[in-house]
């Protein structure tokens, strides 16, 4: 199998494991999926952890309102009132204004926080470093994790208009947000390899990559119209702090030699011009102390 670690610019994403015999229109489509996959659960979880602080979103009609406008409009939070954590709320303000501030009881709180972490840990950059590859099952299954989680703190679901029940119902609107610049669409979905992109025209990972099967390549994925990325860099980040770290401590060294003009040196063993002669007769390590 080939293992692929993917990139997007110069950031590692992930490791997928696919083989010779993949075409790239299906390679392409499915990291597209899963890069995407990662991005939803992060959107989700970051709404998570403001869920647990301050309850469900209020609606549209309300969002960017102050509390006497609301008033003077009559507006009221239908879904709100239903929507009731289980155990309880205790009432917190939310300071920018986006949700009702029902906070649900610490033991839910810490429900969905510890949730949200398990999440964060299956899709994690870090499974790079341990050699950890992801897929497409894996993600679902953080997302299932996430809905499993609100549905026992909301059992009646949340308002349909919540974020968080857009996204595990995939209807979110990402238009207008930061969001939306980072999602890759599958079918326009670009990949690099080797600096030069593969071309979705029936041509297989063999085809650019060569043909050992057990292998391990780098290949980056960008939008249409991106432009190339960048090369990679010649050494690591970890890398070129070691090589300066070395320059600093010889330079210093140098420094310490030229400042140094003593010459206790002559004192060394090194240094006596007599001490070959003695090694010849045998003189060397003579102790004169009287027994």
């Amino acid at each position: 199998m080939v293992v692929i670690h993917v990139k997007n610019k110069d950031q590692s994403q992930f490791l997928y494991e696919t083989s010779l015999n993949t075409t790239i229109e299906e390679l392409a489509v499915n990291l597209a999926a899963i890069y995407n996959g990662r991005l939803k659960i992060d959107r989700i979880c970051g709404e998570i952890e403001e869920l647990a602080k301050h309850g469900t979103m209020y609606p549209p009609e309300i969002l960017g309102l102050t509390e006497e406008q609301v008033q003077d409009l009559k507006l009221v939070d239908h879904y709100g009132e239903k929507c009731i954590p289980s155990g309880g709320f205790t009432q917190v303000k939310d300071p920018i204004g986006r949700r009702n501030g029902k906070q649900p009881r610490k033991e839910m709180q810490d429900l969905l926080n510890k949730t949200v972490k398990e999440a964060k840990e299956k899709i994690s950059k870090k499974l790079v470093l341990q050699e950890k590859c992801m897929t497409k099952k894996i993600i679902q299954e953080a997302l299932d994790l996430l809905k499993g989680a609100v549905t026992i703190v909301y059992p009646m679901k949340l308002p349909p208009h919540d974020v968080i029940r857009m996204e595990f119902e995939n209807i979110e609107d990402l238009s207008g947000t930061q969001a939306s610049l980072e999602v890759i669409d599958p079918a326009s979905a670009q990949l690099w390899f080797c600096g030069k992109e593969m071309y979705r025209d029936g041509k297989t990972v063999r085809d650019y990559v060569g043909k050992i099967e057990n292998c391990k390549v780098i290949m980056k994925i960008s939008k249409r119209g991106a432009g190339p990325p960048g090369r990679e860099p010649v050494m690591t980040e970890e890398q070129r702090k070691a090589m300066m770290l070395h320059a600093y401590r010889k330079q210093e060294e140098l420094k310490k030699l030229e400042a140094d003009d003593d010459d206790n040196y002559l004192n060394s063993e090194w240094a006596d011009s007599g001490n070959l002669k003695r090694s010849f007769h045998g003189l060397k390590n003579i102790s004169w102390r009287a027994k």
